[in-house]
């Protein structure tokens, strides 16, 4: 009879279309919170510091400081409990997990965001620097560049 039940569950999962979000990504999860026999939706935002599992039992870790104190909450990918996930912004990581950020506090928190820059030949990927002479004399050579086209 389990085993009936997992198999069901399992192949609800592979048929639903759950959202691509990534390690590094800014989401909003929806969560459906049941208060006596009302139903609401609460959202969750953070950053996606963690993703475990596979298939049916994978579940991922959205952190968020709240009034200067770190929140983390795991949520199981295919949850029913989950109404959507929203990818609000793509950050540039180099690691599958980024458990360092829970020592981190105010802006050292902050990760590089990614870009897609679309072209007429195809879409391409851009790593964004924010600060720095560097940076401004790149930003100022591609707005030179835009004019002259």
């Amino acid at each position: 009879m389990s085993q009936e039940l997992i198999r069901l569950v399992e192949e609800r999962a592979k048929k639903e279309n759950v959202s691509q979000f990534e390690i590094g990504d800014r989401v909003n999860v929806h969560c459906k919170i049941l208060e006596g026999d009302k139903e609401r939706i609460q959202i969750f935002n953070g950053d996606v510091i963690a993703r475990s599992g596979s298939g049916v039992r994978e579940t991922f870790t959205v952190r968020r400081i709240v009034a200067g104190q770190g929140v983390e909450r795991k949520f199981p990918v295919h949850s029913p409990r989950i109404a959507k996930i929203e990818v609000l912004r793509s950050s540039v990581v180099r690691r599958s997990k980024l458990y360092y950020l829970r020592d981190r506090v105010g802006k050292a928190t902050r990760l590089e965001q990614r870009r897609v820059e679309r072209n007429d030949q195809a879409e391409k990927t851009v790593k964004i620097k924010k600060r720095g002479k560097k940076a401004k004399q790149a930003r100022r050579e591609a707005a030179a560049k835009k004019e002259a086209e």
